[in-house]
């Protein structure tokens, strides 16, 4: 085979591998359509939930006492250590 013709069969191979994806893309794409006209007829509409209103948190200036506690016997313990 000449070069000329292995030009012209690959240029082809190429056109119809293009075409053969371009065709099936669209075909996906009408099938999508038409399946979401399916749905869109067929399911009821969505409710919605009710959504539970979370409990306010209350913010204080002062830790708890046993939180201060804690801190304070943490720190006591760091400082016997470094000395």
């Amino acid at each position: 085979m000449s070069p000329h013709n292995l030009l012209l069969e690959g240029v082809e191979l190429m056109l119809f591998g293009m075409g053969f994806v371009f065709v099936f893309l669209i075909l996906l794409i009408g099938c999508i359509k038409v399946l979401s006209a399916v749905l869109e007829r067929f399911t009821p509409p969505a409710t919605p939930t009710p959504v539970a209103t979370p409990k306010p948190i209350i913010l204080s200036d002062q830790p708890e006492p046993a939180v201060l506690q804690a801190i304070e016997l943490a720190i006591k313990q760091h400082r016997a250590r470094r000395s």
